[in-house]
Formats: structure tokens, sequence, C-alpha cells
């Protein structure tokens, strides 16, 4: 009997174990695709004016969730294709935006700035290091002793270095002075097709004068917004290779053309796909607005770059289709979840909110503290919505920190349009509510400041330095996420995803390790 039960036992569990064991097709080639500010509301209201080879066939043809979430205030290109690639959030893998305040040197440095690496064709000194977690390019090259090539393409260094990771073989990015295909020293090894392409005349350094953004399409048929004032024929010169030239650039549709173009170059000349070994290519791509457009609220050339974007992504597709076979590939989606719009507001209206001016909140602060503590100046920086105090001179003065910060921040919060003020203290105890693990999850230790200021709805950031004006909002951006390609059944899903759970699906379906920070489940669909 015993026997009889061990035999069924063994049996079940080899049962198991097989119907576990993932039967699709591992991808030979994974291309990842992020769009920055991709909205899921633009792309049903602009479909109209898409072809068949670009949205509409990963709409129709793909497995497509309609939102992605990510749950840590204000994302952006840096943080958010960070999330995407490591399946983490900032709290991990430490890249809590763009830029970053730097308290020893007093100054704001890139988030990816490393001055033990030099660049090629730029001046700036960046790598991958300050990502303080695997990656998935980086866990499949581990996977595959090195065999499997990644390469990254984007406007901005920081989307290439994170979606290129520690191990890629090239993440190059559009350098703002010049408009050559930039990349660190901390990549080893030189891309032929890029460097040609920098010393070729189709160079943008050499074509930037001769481009024009006009509309793609007759201006009728870009009639999605009932609110834009007029259908003009915009006409946008970016200048010849000077002042913010290739900055206005990388703010239109042409961009994701010079991405596309030389990512397309890479992967027709790199054999990738066809070896043994899986191969990465993470292209990054623009939906944004244009600053100088001359509707903000409602602009024709937001409709013309959705136009142009669904046109790249078709060509794109094609090219994955003819170098490998779009059924031997796995092609992804996935927006940045954000949204940076400048509103207008129509001159006599009075909007709900107001305007927040740090310099006068932060000396304010500091006056009150010298009332409790002494004529000291002690708030180093004010700096995206944290304060930066001098630690040093608190502990010197043998002041315990945070009774020091709760003072700071119930003093704080009283201030005309905070909505809350949450000190590091509080971010590091072990019990957190649902708003505090919010606000954990974008904090990172010795990068973030000891005070986090949180705005209401409504208001607006005031800086000098700065001409962006955002008024704060709570709601997020509708986000979508496709999946396409490699044994992947249509589907549409009307729930929200989380961003932590890309990467792991992602590696799930190559058959490696997730990143070692992810912690999101695997998307059940891609089972």
């Amino acid at each position: 009997m015993s026997r009889i039960l061990s035999s069924l036992v063994a049996i079940f569990s080899i049962t198991t174990l097989s119907a576990q064991t993932p039967t699709v097709e591992v991808p030979k080639l994974v291309v990842a695709i992020t769009v920055d500010q991709l909205r899921g509301d633009y792309l049903e209201m602009f479909r109209h004016t898409f072809g068949n080879k670009g949205f509409n066939r990963l709409l129709s043809n793909g497995l497509v969730y309609s939102n992605i979430r990510y749950d840590y205030p204000h994302p952006d290109r840096a943080s958010a294709i960070t999330t995407l690639f490591t399946g983490a959030y900032p709290s991990y893998h430490g890249i809590t935006g763009e830029k970053r305040y730097q308290i020893e040197s007093d100054r704001e440095v890139s988030s990816f700035a490393d001055d033990r690496y030099l660049g090629n064709s730029t001046t700036e000194k960046l790598s991958p290091r300050p990502i303080r977690v695997s990656t998935i390019a980086d866990e499949l090259k581990i996977a595959s002793g090195g065999q499997s090539d990644v390469y990254a393409f984007a406007p901005y260094a920081s989307q290439a270095l994170a979606s290129g990771g520690h191990a890629a073989n090239g993440s190059y990015w559009i350098e703002d002075y010049t408009g050559k295909w930039a990349t660190s020293t901390f990549y080893r090894n030189k891309q032929p097709v890029v460097d040609q392409q920098n010393r070729s005349a189709e160079s943008l350094t050499l074509t930037i004068g001769s481009i024009t953004w006009r509309p793609a399409r007759e201006i009728e048929s870009y009639n999605a917004f009932p609110y834009t004032k007029n259908r003009y024929r915009f006409q946008h010169y970016f200048g010849a290779g000077k002042n913010e030239s290739f900055h206005l650039f990388k703010q239109s549709p042409y961009v994701n053309s010079e991405v596309n173009n030389t990512a397309i170059k890479v992967m027709e000349n790199s054999l990738l796909g066809k070896r043994m070994n899986p191969d990465f290519l993470a292209v990054t791509f623009y939906a944004g607005n244009y600053e100088k457009a001359l509707d903000k609220n409602y602009s024709v050339e937001i409709q013309d770059t959705y136009y142009r974007l669904d046109q790249e992504i078709g060509r794109l597709l094609d090219a994955i289709d003819a170098a490998v076979g779009l059924k031997h590939a796995l092609v992804y989606v996935a927006s940045t979840g954000y949204f940076n719009e400048q509103e207008i507001i129509p001159e006599g209206m009075v909007p709900a909110g107001g305007d927040f001016y740090p310099d006068r909140s932060q000396a304010l602060l500091n006056m009150y503290l010298m009332a409790l503590y002494g004529r000291e100046q002690w708030i180093k920086k004010y700096y995206d919505r944290q304060i930066y105090f001098d630690r040093k001179l608190v502990e010197e003065r043998k002041i315990d920190f945070p009774d020091f910060q709760e003072k700071a921040a119930a003093f704080l919060v009283q201030s005309a349009g905070i909505q809350d003020v949450v000190t590091s203290h509080q971010m590091l105890q072990a019990t957190h509510n649902e708003h505090i693990s919010h606000l954990r999850n974008g904090y990172y230790p010795g990068i973030s400041g000891d005070l986090m200021l949180e705005l209401q709805p409504g208001w607006k950031v005031v800086e000098p330095q700065s001409d962006l004006q955002v008024r704060e909002r709570s709601n997020a951006v509708i986000a979508p996420v496709i999946f396409f390609g490699s044994d992947i059944k249509p589907q549409i899903i009307n729930r929200t995803i989380e961003a932590t759970e890309i990467a792991p699906s992602v590696s799930y379906r190559l058959r490696i390790r997730a990143p070692n920070a992810a912690r999101g489940e695997i998307l059940k669909e891609l089972y």
C-alpha cells in the first residue's frame, strides 16, 4: 500500500512539475519599447488617424493592459524607466528622479553622474552604476554567460542607461549640444554602426539645420480636441545646431525617427535574434508636449506627434518581422505613466489653489528653527519638494534629530498650499500607512531629503530659476502596456497593473531570474 502511495505521489509530482514548466517558445529577440509620456486616452482619441501597421496592429493582436501604476510620487523619465527595467521602486533602485541634489557639493547633478567614467561624444561623466540593483538585461547577460547581446537607444542619457543596464553591449543617447550618439566609457565595446552614423553626412549634427517640423496630415484630420482654438498649420524650425536646437528636437516626433533609424540599423547589422541565446533591444520614444506649441492646452502638435509615432512603431515592427519574424520575438510597449502639461489659465479666471514659493517657506521655517535652537542656518537646501537640513550642525548641537524633524514638519504643514509633510524618520519606521508607503517607495536614504512636502492639488511651484509652471495634480494619466509577438494571445485586460510587474513577467518569458530587487507578481496572462 505504501509503495502504491509513493508511486502516486511521484507521478503527481512529475505531472505538477510538467504543468509548471513553460511550454511557450523562448523568444529569440526581446524588444522593449518605452514611450515617455504615452497616454492611453490619447491613443483612443487619435486612433482614427493611425494606419494598420503600428498601434492598431498592437492593440488588435496584442495582450493589452488598460493601465499601469507607479506607486510612488512624481515619476519622471529617469525613475519610471528604471522601475520598468528593475521591477523595483526608487526605494530599492536609487534613481529618485532625472536629477538629484548632491548635498556634499551643494549642486544639482544627473542621477547617473559618475566621475569614474568619461563620455564618448559627450563631456558628461555618467554610468549605470547609480542603479543599485540588477535589471532585466543584466539578468539575461548572467543567464547566457555573456553571450546575449543587449543594446539600448534613447533620446536622453538616463533612459539609455536605465534600459541598457550594467552589462549592455552599448547604451546610446542623443547628445544635448552636438546631436551625436553618445555613451559612457563604462561600456567597453564600440558599436561600428553607431560610429559610422556619427561620422556620416546623415548625422543629426549636420542635418539639424535642414529639418523643419510641419504637419504630416491635413490639419482638418487633427480634430480630437473640440477645445482647440484653431487648427493652425504650424511650422517649427529647430535651428542649425545652436542654442536649444537639440533640446527642441528631442521634444518633437523627429527624435523618434532618429532613435528608430539607429536601432534598426544595429538590429540588422548585429544579427540580433539570430543566434542560440536571446538578445535584447531597448528603444525609448517620446510622446510628450512640444514646449513651443501655439496652443498649450490642446495642441495640433501632440496629434501630429502620435500620428508620426504610430508610423515609427509600424516601421520597427516590420523590421523585427524581417529580421527574426514576429512569432520569434517578444515586443512590449510601456508608458512612463506621467505627462508634463502646462495649463494656460484663461485671463480673468481665478483657479483653485495658488502659487507656492519654496524660498519664502524655507525662510519662514529657518526663522522658526532659529527661535527654537539658535541663530544658525539650519536648512541647507530646498530641492524638488524636499528640505535638506544641515545634519552636521544638528549633530554638533546634540539635538535629537527625529524631534527636530517633527517640529519642522509640524510648522511647515501649516503653510498655504502644503497638504502634508513627512519626515525621513517616518519613512524608515517599520510600520506605515498606505499614504506613507506610497511616499516611501520614492525615498532613498542619502539621496532624498529630510522632509518630503506634498502640495495640495491646484497649487503651482514658483521658482525663480525654473520656467516650468506645472500645477499639482493628484490623478495620474491612463498609461497602457502592450505585449505582442511570441505566443502572445490577443486580449484586452481592463485592470491596472503595477509597474514592478513588467520586469519579472518579461524575465519569466525569457526563463531567467527576475532582477534581484523585483518583488512584483508575474502577470498571470503571460503564464
